[in-house]
């Protein structure tokens, strides 16, 4: 039995450049692990079967989509049993599902000694979603075109976290959607030069902890869209800041939002008053490159 642990993630921000010809979005991001994991527990069968209980149809789990597009790019014919145990929520902007694929994808690569090269394993990846490729690149890289370009990038301060989950689902489409609808409102259209300037800035004061400028260069695209649907994200971004987040941002399309703390004392101290809802203390999982 081979087993794994696949990280959820957070967008420190993410800014949707417009939509293309095929109908995706072009973006930009800066995604990091944190140290919130699902695990997967791959084993022999006769059949490929898919055992959790996320309560989602087997046809319809990235797990299962994984295992075939593997099994059916390496001509295997035998099955493969794959127990996965969820802790990183689902529909939370936090790439859980991405992040089992990926891990689906690598780990059957290793069970069945097929010997794929990252750059393959990343390209089938793509074909299962878009932030699936940069789960085989991690724990921090830039992100760009529809996902499927990923510059890793270092950051070796980790960071606390406080995750926090509302009781309400953001669906993608949705969000994509409304940007769509207001994109007059945003100004995506910065020169190249600037962008990538503007990144080595954003990395650079995380590694330093100047939160104060990262709150100034960058966010998500998505929170307004977001908070004008679901009030309650913008309530949650502005408690963690009352409750002494140094920094706080919604990561992906949402729900969650993430407030960064000097220690875990304050952050579980913030915690108590962020119940009912889905909380979390994490860390960031630093660069070792």
């Amino acid at each position: 039995m081979l087993t794994l642990k696949a990280p959820a993630k957070i967008n420190w921000f993410l800014n949707v450049l417009g939509k293309r010809n095929d109908g995706y979005h072009d973006i930009v991001s800066l995604m990091q692990w944190v140290d919130l994991y699902d695990s997967l527990a791959i084993d022999h069968s006769d059949k490929v079967e898919v055992v959790t209980e996320s309560g989602i149809r087997t046809e319809d789990n990235l797990v299962y989509k994984a295992a075939m597009l593997v099994r059916e790019k390496a001509g295997i014919n035998s099955g493969v049993r794959i127990a996965l145990k969820k802790e990183v929520p689902m529909a939370a902007g936090m790439g859980g599902g991405s992040s089992d694929a990926a891990f689906t994808v690598m780990g059957l690569d290793r069970y069945w000694g097929l010997d794929m090269g990252i750059q393959e394993l990343a390209g089938l990846g793509a074909m299962l979603g878009s932030d699936v490729p940069f789960f085989f690149h991690g724990p921090a890289s830039v992100i760009g075109g529809r996902g499927e370009i990923v510059t890793p990038v270092k950051l070796r301060r980790p960071h606390v976290l406080l995750l926090v989950k509302p009781p309400v689902e953001v669906s993608t489409a949705w969000a994509y959607s409304e940007i769509d609808r207001h994109s007059s409102s945003f100004s995506p259209g910065e020169e190249l030069t600037k962008k990538d300037n503007n990144i080595k800035l954003f990395c650079r004061a995380l590694e330093e902890g100047d939160f104060a400028l990262l709150s100034s260069i960058r966010g998500n695209d998505f929170e307004s869209v977001a908070v004008s649907k679901y009030p309650v994200i913008g309530d949650i971004k502005h408690g963690l800041l009352k409750k002494g987040a140094l920094f706080a941002a919604m990561s992906g399309s949402g729900p969650t939002v993430f407030g960064v703390f000097a220690s875990e004392q304050i952050a579980k101290e913030a915690m108590r008053q962020m119940l009912p809802n889905w909380c979390r203390v994490v860390k960031t999982v630093a660069s070792d490159w």
